[in-house]
């Protein structure tokens, strides 16, 4: 299984995880922004008149309002990466990672306005009547290549079928399994509600909802998104205002670490402009998904006669996620100063390093920050430690969460403390099953969040918060992704094949609610990937159909309303 994992960790990192994975989606959305005249700006006020039912005529075909198509949208794209990737970002990154975020989502604005209006206009009806659309839509109808003798090479047809497997893999990998062992992990720690009885009452719920289809999902998540993003903002915002001397030198840091670095700071080792540049990027694209192709399922079923209105209301999607959810946590990270503290925590294996020799931030501060880096390597500790009573007798150094970890103690799995020898080889332990870790680090994901938010009246009952907001994020992460998935199902296999798929998600769901999906994740950003790298291949080609598209509409449009002023071509 270790050999699985590393040959899928070997091909995340050359496809997903890789440099040119990141320079093509944020290259497609500057590209596109730059064609269509900056629509995320030109466009914005527009984008909230259609979401309110401005252009909506009598007799539009579609499943959904453009409010239900938003939120449906919204709750695959707000999710765990609202909480725990943006203090993902700012652990690896610090604050300067968070202005690449968003940056990142002004231009993903454009991208997601792009390929939304593209599979909004090749949707089709499935045999029972409802709408299904998505990216293999388009793919399907417009990229095969006709040769000059007349024989058609049906390319489109193989990327379209690239990208329904993949979203049904991502559909796991993304939207199911992750979140509820997420949601059960969460609520066990706070409420210590058993795994498993998580996972049966929830599973129970999910069926509920996606058993009845694209209309009980849709007025589902029109209540659920507002409801989970209010309380999710009241919380943050009182962190915040408590912590109000700490906001302008938070932007401050945010500010000058875009041109110079994030400096070191408590258990914060600094971090490069290069280095913060890809952890703001790549959390950023993670949570709103623009460019991956699984919003424009959602959108292809909301009523409209044409599909630039839909393409408009999809660029709100990531200004909602990225540049106010995201920034939002950013921001009460920053100020409650929790981002750069060290806490008592259970130690992960994978986040803990051991090393040879004593060393201490305040003295070993440059060789520290370039072993972080992996530019200088310090001499790793192998061999064997001793422990007594909890404690390391042997001179060396616990690197975890990449900070000097401090009053480190070995526990047996009952809680008391552990004597003996730890097995060491290469700096990791090889024997992790003896006995658990516990010290002070620094914190990211979920974690540092739900620190962060017990920093404000609320005091320790703002971790409920963050378990309430993982417990509706995730959930209705879920709730979306099934739909993609059948949607999926449907193109390829018709619409009988997803009652089928349903109940697998459904036993998926709770079978991870108690077992493990690292592995999961792992495959979910090649799936992911295999989403992506189709669907901007697709938008590029077609760019100039969308620009002329975008043309029609603004002419419709102006003859509707002749005494607003609209948007040139």
């Amino acid at each position: 299984m270790q050999e699985f994992t590393e040959l899928l960790t070997s091909i995340d990192m050359s496809i997903g995880g890789s440099q040119w994975f990141v320079y093509l989606l944020l290259g497609t959305g500057i590209f596109f922004t730059l064609y269509l005249y900056f629509p995320q700006i030109r466009y914005f006020k527009y984008a909230l008149k259609i979401v309110r039912g401005k252009f909506d005529r009598e007799g539009d075909e579609g499943d959904t309002s453009h409010f239900q198509a938003l939120t449906t949208a919204l709750s695959g794209t707000v999710g765990t990466g609202n909480i725990a990737g943006v203090a993902l970002a700012l652990h690896l990154g610090g604050p300067a990672a968070l202005f690449w975020m968003l940056v990142t989502a002004l231009i993903g604005m454009t991208t997601k306005f792009v390929e939304v209006t593209l599979s909004h206009k090749y949707r089709e009806k499935a045999s029972d009547g409802s709408i299904s659309g998505g990216p293999m839509y388009y793919m399907k109808k417009r990229l095969n290549i006709k040769l000059p003798s007349g024989k058609i090479i049906k390319t489109g047809s193989f990327m379209a079928v690239v990208f329904a497997i993949a979203t049904i893999f991502s559909s796991f990998g993304t939207g199911n399994l992750p979140q509820i062992n997420s949601i059960s992990n969460s609520l066990f720690e706070t409420f210590e509600i058993p795994h498993i009885i998580t996972g049966a009452i929830l599973s129970i719920f999910l069926a509920f909802v996606i058993v009845g289809g694209i209309k009980r999902i849709a007025r589902v998540t029109q209540t659920l998104v507002p409801f989970m993003a209010v309380v999710y903002f009241i919380g943050a915002l009182m962190v915040i205002i408590y912590n109000y001397e700490n906001i302008i030198p938070s932007l401050e840091a945010i500010a000058t670490g875009v041109f110079s670095g994030s400096a070191a700071t408590g258990g914060f080792l600094g971090a490069s402009v290069a280095f913060a540049f890809n952890r703001g990027v790549n959390r950023g694209l993670f949570s709103n998904e623009a460019g991956q192709g699984s919003a424009p399922i959602a959108h292809s079923a909301a009523r409209a006669h044409e599909p630039v209105s839909e393409g408009l209301v999809a660029l709100l999607e990531p200004f909602i996620d990225t540049v106010i959810i995201c920034m939002l946590t950013g921001l009460t990270l920053l100020a409650s100063g929790a981002w750069s503290e060290k806490y008592e925590n259970k130690f992960q294996m994978t986040d803990m390093e051991i090393l040879a020799g004593e060393y201490k931030e305040n003295t070993n501060e440059n060789a520290l920050k370039l072993h972080i880096k992996g530019k200088d390597l310090l001499p790793r500790y192998d061999g064997d430690v001793q422990i007594e009573n909890g404690k390391i007798a042997d001179d060396i150094t616990i690197i975890h969460a990449r900070s000097v970890a401090e009053d480190v103690s070995f526990r047996n799995q009952d809680g008391t403390l552990f004597t003996g020898k730890a097995k060491v080889r290469n700096g990791q332990l090889t024997e992790p099953e003896k006995y658990v870790v516990y010290g002070k680090s620094l914190l990211h994901s979920a974690p540092l969040t739900t620190v962060a938010f017990s920093k404000s009246w609320f005091g320790e009952y703002g971790k409920y918060i963050v378990s309430i907001g993982l417990l509706l994020f995730a959930f209705s992460t879920a709730i979306a992704w099934s739909y993609y998935g059948g949607r999926a199902v449907t193109f390829l296999f018709g619409i009988k094949g997803v009652i089928w798929y349903k109940i697998i998600y459904i036993i998926g769901f709770f079978l991870a609610s108690f077992t493990d999906t690292t592995i999961v994740w792992i495959f979910s950003g090649i799936t992911i990937a295999l989403m992506t790298i189709p669907n901007l291949l697709g938008l590029l080609i077609l760019h100039r159909e969308v620009k002329a598209e975008i043309g029609s509409f603004w002419d419709e449009y102006r003859k509707s309303f002749p005494n607003e002023k609209a948007p040139k071509r």
